[in-house]
Order: C-alpha cells, then sequence, then structure tokens
C-alpha cells in the first residue's frame, strides 16, 4: 500500500523533523510512505472570513493538484469522525482488502481546508474537538498510520 500525506506548510523544528524522520523509518517497513508539502500562505492577524475564505481556497488549489482519482482520500478536519486506533487499522486495512492501493491523507495549514478539498474527500478524519498544530499534526498522524500496521501485523505496541 502507498500512504501519501499532503500537508500544508514546511517544518522548521528539529525535534519535529526527528519525530517524522523516524516514523517514515519505522513505516518503510510497512508501506511506501511519501510527504507532500504544499506552500502555506500567511495569514494576516484578525483577518476577515472572506479572506480566510481565500487563503484556504488557495492552499486547496495547492493541494488538489496531488490528490489522485485512483487514491482513497482522507482529510484531517476537526468535525470529521472520531476512530480509536483499532478502528484506524480495520478502516486502513479494509481498503487494502477491497483494493486500494494508495491512501492520501491531507493536512491543512493553520486555519483549515478549502470547500474544494472537503468536498474531494471520500472520509473526514477527526483526531479530537482540540486543535492542534498542524506541524505536529504531521506526527500524531504518522504515529497513528504507524500503530495501525503495527496492530494489522499483530504487533505489540502501547496502549
Amino acid at each position: 500500500m502507498k500512504i501519501t500525506i499532503v500537508t500544508v506548510g514546511k517544518i522548521k523544528e528539529k525535534y519535529l523533523k526527528d519525530a517524522i524522520t523516524e516514523y517514515t523509518k519505522r513505516l518503510s517497513k510497512y508501506c511506501k510512505l511519501e510527504i507532500v508539502e504544499v506552500a502555506d500562505e500567511k495569514t494576516p492577524d484578525h483577518a476577515s472570513e472572506t479572506v480566510e475564505e481565500q487563503i484556504r481556497a488557495k492552499e486547496g488549489e495547492r493541494i488538489l493538484r496531488y490528490l489522485k482519482d485512483d487514491a482513497y482520500i482522507i482529510t484531517l478536519e476537526i468535525n470529521g469522525k472520531q476512530l480509536s486506533s483499532e478502528q484506524l487499522a480495520d478502516k486502513i486495512e479494509t481498503l487494502g482488502v477491497q483494493g486500494t492501493g494508495h491512501i492520501i491523507f491531507v493536512i491543512g495549514g493553520s486555519i483549515g481546508l478549502g470547500k474544494e478539498v472537503m468536498k474531494r474527500s471520500d472520509f473526514a478524519l477527526s483526531f479530537s474537538k482540540m486543535t492542534f498544530p498542524h506541524q505536529l499534526m504531521r506526527v500524531i498522524l504518522l504515529e497513528q498510520v504507524y500503530r495501525s500496521y503495527r496492530i494489522m501485523n499483530g504487533e505489540p505496541y502501547h496502549k
């Protein structure tokens, strides 16, 4: 299975880069992983909803270029469905059994995803009602995908 993470913005913090590198290495045993970074837009302080929508649309255009027609698209959205680690593992495994060879996870920028990206989504996933920095979300997602593969393979993982 190929797993792609399409994400807005670059990681600047070394500790996050180190964690991403570690999970990328661990995941190489289970899947082909690709991380695609698209440029983010500067969001002015106290931006109006109209300006924020324009920013989400611009970032969304960049994201949409990487969403393949034959892939299953999972967007990370605060109002998406919350799954346990076991349920996420089951979802990934079921998709594979059904013949899906490529899953694309999408992480938006600091103000979320544009409408066109959300329309293209096959499944909206939420990790929490809390808000996380999108850079940290990349690490959390990688950890959960890694955990999913450990669960699917009957390997030990921390509960």
